[in-house]
Protein backbone atom coordinates (compact mmCIF):
# COMPACT_ATOMS: atom_id res chain seq x y z
CA UNK A 1 0.00 0.00 0.00
CA UNK A 2 2.83 2.52 0.28
CA UNK A 3 4.28 1.40 -2.33
CA UNK A 4 1.58 2.27 -4.28
CA UNK A 5 0.73 5.55 -2.40
CA UNK A 6 4.43 6.79 -3.02
CA UNK A 7 3.54 6.21 -7.05
CA UNK A 8 0.56 7.63 -6.84
CA UNK A 9 2.54 11.06 -5.34
CA UNK A 10 4.85 10.56 -7.77
CA UNK A 11 2.15 10.54 -10.84
CA UNK A 12 0.54 13.41 -8.87
CA UNK A 13 3.67 15.88 -8.68
CA UNK A 14 4.85 14.59 -12.70
CA UNK A 15 1.85 15.15 -13.99
CA UNK A 16 -0.11 13.65 -16.66
CA UNK A 17 3.34 12.87 -19.39
CA UNK A 18 4.14 10.46 -16.29
CA UNK A 19 2.07 7.88 -17.50
CA UNK A 20 2.93 7.60 -21.10
CA UNK A 21 6.71 7.45 -19.89
CA UNK A 22 5.55 4.40 -18.02
CA UNK A 23 3.92 2.78 -20.71
CA UNK A 24 7.31 3.32 -22.40
CA UNK A 25 9.06 1.62 -19.85
CA UNK A 26 6.66 -1.29 -19.44
CA UNK A 27 6.74 -1.86 -23.14
CA UNK A 28 10.98 -1.62 -23.66
CA UNK A 29 11.43 -4.06 -20.53
CA UNK A 30 8.66 -6.45 -22.34
CA UNK A 31 10.86 -6.09 -25.66
CA UNK A 32 14.05 -6.24 -24.44
CA UNK A 33 13.51 -9.53 -22.69
CA UNK A 34 11.30 -11.06 -25.58
CA UNK A 35 14.31 -10.48 -28.29
CA UNK A 36 17.07 -11.33 -24.99
CA UNK A 37 15.17 -15.01 -25.30
CA UNK A 38 15.45 -15.28 -28.89
CA UNK A 39 18.63 -14.02 -29.98
CA UNK A 40 20.61 -17.11 -28.50
CA UNK A 41 23.00 -19.13 -30.20
CA UNK A 42 20.98 -21.41 -29.29
CA UNK A 43 18.22 -20.73 -30.85
CA UNK A 44 19.59 -19.62 -34.14
CA UNK A 45 22.40 -21.64 -34.90
CA UNK A 46 23.04 -24.14 -31.60
CA UNK A 47 26.43 -26.30 -32.46
CA UNK A 48 25.12 -29.65 -31.61
CA UNK A 49 22.80 -29.46 -34.34
CA UNK A 50 24.80 -28.41 -36.80
CA UNK A 51 27.87 -31.10 -35.83
CA UNK A 52 24.43 -33.66 -36.00
CA UNK A 53 23.35 -32.33 -39.44
CA UNK A 54 26.32 -31.79 -40.66
CA UNK A 55 26.95 -35.82 -40.46
CA UNK A 56 23.90 -36.97 -41.66
CA UNK A 57 24.75 -34.81 -44.87
CA UNK A 58 28.29 -36.16 -45.08
CA UNK A 59 26.36 -40.07 -44.85
CA UNK A 60 23.76 -39.08 -47.49
CA UNK A 61 21.21 -39.68 -44.82
CA UNK A 62 18.89 -36.55 -46.03
CA UNK A 63 15.50 -37.94 -44.91
CA UNK A 64 16.96 -38.36 -40.88
CA UNK A 65 18.87 -34.92 -41.47
CA UNK A 66 15.50 -33.32 -42.66
CA UNK A 67 13.53 -35.04 -39.35
CA UNK A 68 16.30 -33.49 -36.93
CA UNK A 69 15.45 -30.03 -38.76
CA UNK A 70 11.76 -30.56 -37.62
CA UNK A 71 12.28 -31.75 -34.14
CA UNK A 72 14.64 -28.52 -33.76
CA UNK A 73 13.24 -25.57 -32.75
CA UNK A 74 16.58 -22.99 -34.36
CA UNK A 75 16.46 -20.24 -37.44
CA UNK A 76 19.36 -22.55 -39.01
CA UNK A 77 17.12 -26.11 -38.33
CA UNK A 78 14.47 -24.54 -40.71
CA UNK A 79 16.31 -22.90 -43.18
CA UNK A 80 17.94 -26.22 -43.47
CA UNK A 81 14.97 -28.43 -43.68
CA UNK A 82 14.21 -25.93 -46.42
CA UNK A 83 17.30 -26.67 -48.09
CA UNK A 84 16.87 -30.39 -48.13
CA UNK A 85 13.08 -30.66 -49.16
CA UNK A 86 14.71 -28.94 -52.82
CA UNK A 87 17.96 -30.96 -52.44
CA UNK A 88 16.77 -32.98 -55.23
CA UNK A 89 15.85 -30.25 -57.71
CA UNK A 90 17.62 -27.62 -59.87
CA UNK A 91 20.18 -26.16 -57.75
CA UNK A 92 19.08 -22.45 -58.95
CA UNK A 93 15.81 -23.15 -56.88
CA UNK A 94 17.88 -25.12 -54.41
CA UNK A 95 19.42 -21.81 -53.64
CA UNK A 96 16.22 -19.36 -54.58
CA UNK A 97 14.38 -20.79 -51.77
CA UNK A 98 17.22 -20.53 -49.35
CA UNK A 99 17.99 -17.32 -49.86
CA UNK A 100 14.06 -16.57 -48.98
CA UNK A 101 13.68 -18.70 -45.95
CA UNK A 102 16.78 -17.16 -44.82
CA UNK A 103 15.31 -13.77 -45.50
CA UNK A 104 11.68 -14.17 -43.76
CA UNK A 105 14.44 -15.69 -40.62
CA UNK A 106 16.12 -12.98 -40.39
CA UNK A 107 13.26 -10.35 -40.20
CA UNK A 108 12.09 -12.33 -38.13
CA UNK A 109 14.98 -12.10 -35.52
CA UNK A 110 15.05 -8.43 -36.20
CA UNK A 111 11.65 -7.81 -35.04
CA UNK A 112 10.96 -5.32 -32.73
CA UNK A 113 14.35 -4.23 -31.89
CA UNK A 114 13.73 -0.97 -33.77
CA UNK A 115 10.78 -0.35 -31.77
CA UNK A 116 12.98 -0.55 -28.60
CA UNK A 117 15.54 2.30 -29.80
CA UNK A 118 11.88 4.12 -30.48
CA UNK A 119 10.73 4.10 -26.72
CA UNK A 120 14.02 5.80 -26.04
CA UNK A 121 13.41 8.23 -28.03
CA UNK A 122 10.04 8.69 -27.40
CA UNK A 123 10.48 8.80 -23.38
CA UNK A 124 12.93 11.56 -23.76
CA UNK A 125 10.76 13.51 -26.04
CA UNK A 126 7.46 12.72 -23.80
CA UNK A 127 10.03 13.87 -20.42
CA UNK A 128 10.53 17.21 -22.83
CA UNK A 129 6.97 17.69 -23.41
CA UNK A 130 6.00 17.30 -19.51
CA UNK A 131 9.16 19.81 -18.99
CA UNK A 132 7.64 22.45 -20.92
CA UNK A 133 4.20 22.07 -19.94
CA UNK A 134 5.53 22.21 -16.48
CA UNK A 135 7.38 25.51 -17.07
CA UNK A 136 4.18 26.77 -18.67
CA UNK A 137 2.29 26.11 -15.69
CA UNK A 138 5.21 28.31 -13.92
CA UNK A 139 5.09 31.13 -16.10
CA UNK A 140 1.21 31.35 -16.15
CA UNK A 141 1.14 31.54 -12.23
CA UNK A 142 4.15 34.20 -12.72
CA UNK A 143 1.82 36.18 -15.24
CA UNK A 144 -1.50 35.91 -13.07
CA UNK A 145 -0.17 36.98 -9.75
CA UNK A 146 1.43 40.26 -8.92
CA UNK A 147 2.95 38.55 -5.60
CA UNK A 148 4.60 35.57 -6.39
CA UNK A 149 4.60 32.96 -3.61
CA UNK A 150 7.19 29.78 -3.92
CA UNK A 151 4.60 27.15 -3.30
CA UNK A 152 2.29 28.40 -6.31
CA UNK A 153 5.14 27.37 -8.26
CA UNK A 154 5.69 24.15 -6.92
CA UNK A 155 2.97 21.73 -9.12
CA UNK A 156 5.22 23.64 -12.56
CA UNK A 157 8.38 22.35 -10.73
CA UNK A 158 7.07 19.48 -10.07
CA UNK A 159 5.79 18.49 -12.95
CA UNK A 160 9.25 19.82 -15.36
CA UNK A 161 11.23 18.14 -12.56
CA UNK A 162 10.11 14.68 -12.70
CA UNK A 163 9.08 14.09 -16.34
CA UNK A 164 12.49 15.16 -17.07
CA UNK A 165 13.77 12.66 -14.47
CA UNK A 166 11.64 9.61 -15.38
CA UNK A 167 11.59 10.15 -19.29
CA UNK A 168 15.86 10.23 -19.34
CA UNK A 169 15.40 7.22 -16.25
CA UNK A 170 13.75 5.28 -19.11
CA UNK A 171 15.43 6.46 -22.29
CA UNK A 172 19.27 5.77 -21.56
CA UNK A 173 18.57 2.11 -20.07
CA UNK A 174 16.20 1.56 -23.33
CA UNK A 175 19.10 3.09 -25.55
CA UNK A 176 21.54 0.87 -23.89
CA UNK A 177 19.51 -2.24 -24.49
CA UNK A 178 19.12 -1.31 -27.63
CA UNK A 179 22.49 -0.91 -28.77
CA UNK A 180 23.36 -4.21 -26.86
CA UNK A 181 20.21 -6.31 -28.82
CA UNK A 182 21.77 -4.55 -32.23
CA UNK A 183 24.82 -5.87 -32.17
CA UNK A 184 23.65 -8.83 -30.76
CA UNK A 185 21.40 -9.39 -33.81
CA UNK A 186 24.47 -8.36 -36.20
CA UNK A 187 26.68 -10.76 -34.75
CA UNK A 188 24.10 -13.81 -34.72
CA UNK A 189 23.18 -12.93 -38.62
CA UNK A 190 26.62 -12.99 -39.46
CA UNK A 191 26.89 -16.59 -37.82
CA UNK A 192 23.19 -17.38 -39.44
CA UNK A 193 24.54 -16.14 -43.05
CA UNK A 194 27.89 -18.42 -42.95
CA UNK A 195 25.97 -21.39 -41.82
CA UNK A 196 23.48 -21.15 -44.58
CA UNK A 197 25.84 -20.64 -47.39
CA UNK A 198 27.48 -23.61 -45.58
CA UNK A 199 24.70 -25.83 -46.02
CA UNK A 200 24.19 -24.21 -49.36
CA UNK A 201 27.49 -25.37 -50.92
CA UNK A 202 27.54 -27.96 -49.35
CA UNK A 203 24.64 -29.98 -51.16
CA UNK A 204 25.21 -28.28 -53.89
CA UNK A 205 28.64 -29.98 -53.98
CA UNK A 206 27.07 -33.51 -53.23
CA UNK A 207 27.17 -35.71 -56.40
CA UNK A 208 23.01 -35.26 -57.01
CA UNK A 209 21.18 -35.61 -60.19
CA UNK A 210 19.10 -32.46 -60.14
CA UNK A 211 16.49 -33.87 -62.23
CA UNK A 212 15.84 -36.23 -59.43
CA UNK A 213 18.65 -37.94 -58.09
CA UNK A 214 18.45 -39.94 -54.48
CA UNK A 215 19.95 -40.73 -51.68
CA UNK A 216 22.65 -43.87 -50.86
CA UNK A 217 19.94 -43.98 -47.75
CA UNK A 218 16.42 -44.32 -50.38
CA UNK A 219 18.27 -46.55 -52.66
CA UNK A 220 18.89 -49.05 -50.05
CA UNK A 221 15.43 -48.96 -49.10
Amino acid sequence: MEYISSLGSFAEKGGIFIYPIILCSIFGVAIFLQKLWFLRSSKVVPKIFLNRFYSLLNEQRYHEAENICRENDSTIARIGETALQYVFKDRGQLEDRVEETGQKETLELGRYIEALGAVSNVSTLLGLLGTISGMIKIFNVISTKDIVNPPALAGGISEALYTTALGLTVAIPAFIAYKFLSGRYEELITMLEHETNRITEHLKSLNINSTGGRSAEENQA
